[in-house]
């Protein structure tokens, strides 16, 4: 093969080989999928929950004979000092990070918006038990400002990462969701919201980081609807993974829900592509397209 061939290799191309990356809610769902995909092809990848059980079943089901190492680490990313304790634990392993995946998220509360007066639109919205300040804050707490402050707390060792590696710079890959981009509610304010403060946070880091000359990408990934925790009323596997009927999406273009091979193309071309930066990423077979 020519040498000017070699580096459009898929291995070349996707090479996450010898990286090390965090991701929070690693323990199911997109979290998971992400983290498979990095793991798999050869990245260090340590998984951060506040579960240990759930931590430990991905190491046994998926951390076994593979070209990487998944390794758990509990801890509560919504609380400064859990983060700041994370930091310290990295620091002491690693010299760098180089890929830091914000995926850890809550959905909230559900309420119906469909109304035919002003007065049923507001027992709906207003009246509803459900529908309280408390789980607007809950949800964007865990939403939004851990993105904020995981990225902050690790920005030195994200730096040490491109400055240690020529030709690559650190990143971040936050997980919002396309309910942060559509105009509908889809029967949640609270949560869609939230994602789209993350995308609009996603945007405010990237050019705050790079505005002070720091070589550290920030993008987000906006998932449409995959199998989660969340998208499957709570439930998973022994395997931690989770399954949506495919025939209860076949509104969307693509006639199905994601797949884990969807999220793992996704997030290796976000943190392989160095061209990438301050965007938003929408896997959603289309459904955008619908709304």
């Amino acid at each position: 093969m020519p040498d000017t061939n070699k580096n459009f290799l898929l291995e070349e191309v996707f090479n996450v080989k010898g990286k090390v990356a965090l991701i929070t809610g690693g323990g199911s769902g997109i979290g998971l999928m992400a983290t498979q995909a990095l793991a798999v092809n050869g990245a260090k990848v340590y998984i951060v929950g506040r579960t240990e059980e759930k931590l430990e079943n991905v190491v046994k089901a998926h951390g076994q004979n593979i070209a990487g190492e998944i390794i758990p680490i509990t801890a509560d990313v919504t609380s400064k000092d859990e983060i700041a304790r994370l930091v310290k634990e990295i620091e002491s392993r690693e010299r760098y990070l180089c890929i830091l995946i914000n995926n850890a998220g809550i959905a909230g509360n559900t309420q119906q918006t469909e109304a035919k007066t002003a007065e049923e639109m507001k027992k709906n919205l207003f009246d509803d038990d459900s529908s309280t300040l408390d789980d607007w804050v809950n949800t964007y707490r865990t939403n939004v400002p851990q993105l904020f402050f995981m990225t902050m707390a690790f920005l030195p060792l994200l730096q040490k990462a491109t400055e240690h590696q020529h030709g690559y710079s650190g990143t971040v890959i936050n997980i919002s969701s396309i309910s942060g981009i559509v105009q509908s509610s889809q029967h949640h304010f609270g949560y869609n919201a939230s994602k789209a403060a993350a995308i609009h946070l996603t945007k405010m880091l990237a050019s705050e980081i790079a505005g002070n000359g720091l070589k550290i990408r920030v993008n987000s990934i906006a998932p449409g609807v995959f199998p989660s925790e969340m998208t499957a009323g709570g439930e998973s596997g022994s395997d931690q993974k989770s399954h949506i009927d495919k025939d209860k999406y076949a509104k969307v273009p693509a006639r199905r829900p994601g797949k884990d091979q969807d999220m793992a193309g996704a997030v290796l071309f976000c943190a392989a592509n160095q061209y990438l930066n301050g965007q938003t990423v929408a896997v959603d077979g289309g459904y955008i397209l619908q709304v």
